[in-house]
């Protein structure tokens, strides 16, 4: 049952659960991706009753808004693997 709650929240539009779909059935196979799925919304029905909350989605962009640095370091890794010298200089701030 909990399979098919997945299969129906990644059909959803501006919620987490369809970027975390698509971020992993990349990697790892769409079975196992939307098993990912179905654990977060069964971790998220654990704390709603655990601590009597209601539900705030994270959002479409919540995985992209993690963490700055690490996604340079995660990125520049990757070049770095692919046998590019990389060099960052950030932007200089908008007026």
């Amino acid at each position: 049952m909990l399979i098919q709650c997945a299969w129906a929240a990644i059909r959803t539009k501006d919620s987490c659960f369809p970027a975390q779909f698509y971020r992993l059935r990349a990697t790892m196979g769409p079975k196992k991706a939307i098993c990912v799925v179905t654990a977060s919304i069964l971790t998220t029905i654990y704390h709603m009753l655990k601590n009597g909350t209601t539900y705030t989605d994270l959002g479409a962009d919540h995985f992209d808004r993690r963490s700055k640095d690490a996604k340079v370091k995660r990125l520049m890794a990757q070049l770095t693997k692919m046998g590019l010298r990389v060099e960052i200089t950030p932007l200089p701030a908008a007026a």
